[in-house]
């Protein structure tokens, strides 16, 4: 069986630990190249959900293209981190939810690197079953693992169930970008 060098097929090193044997309903890994055509629609339903939240999250004509880029950009990134989270059962290889986050320096603050998730999103049918803590502590041990020492989490600031559901994790604000048109 022949592989393109620039299409694995074989997850890069990352399986979750238990999940489907913990009862839920995922299975979490490492996502490869061949991954990003079915994640981009997911990267885009999280987009377009933040779009409802502010007016300046408004989704660009060429998103598509952007998100298969930048999920390629990062799968092949060893600072940035893309998660397929792939459904059991009747969903089983079906991919129903993605994690992606980057290492970032922290050039005047101790802890030196942060993880930041960038995107978390599952389809709707898999939230309310423990599976968002799941990626969450998943994302967590790999971030610490390139050498993190704090977590955080951008989502947009009206988006009041992100910040419930990370509040209850331990998170707090710590930082505010604020907007305006020009």
């Amino acid at each position: 069986m022949s592989h393109s060098p620039h299409a694995p097929k074989e997850p890069k090193g990352h399986e979750a630990g238990p999940s489907a044997s913990a009862g839920l309903p995922v299975h979490l890994r490492t996502a490869v190249l061949d991954d990003v055509p079915a994640l981009v629609p997911l990267v885009l339903r999280l987009k377009s959900l933040n779009e409802e939240f502010d007016p300046l999250l408004k989704v660009r004509k060429d998103a598509e293209k952007m998100a298969a880029e930048i999920l390629t950009r990062d799968i092949k990134d060893p600072e940035a981190i893309v998660l397929a989270t792939e459904g059991v059962g009747a969903d089983k290889d079906r991919i129903v939810g993605v994690v992606r986050a980057r290492i970032r320096e922290r050039p005047f603050y101790t802890p030196e690197r942060e993880g930041v998730i960038l995107d978390i999103y599952l389809l709707p049918l898999y939230r309310r079953h423990g599976v968002g803590e799941y990626l969450l502590e998943e994302i967590t041990k790999l971030v610490k693992e390139k050498g993190a020492g704090v977590l955080t989490a951008e989502f947009p600031l009206q988006n009041h169930i992100a910040a419930s559901f990370y509040n209850k994790r331990g998170f707090r604000p710590t930082t505010g970008l604020y907007s305006r048109p020009l």
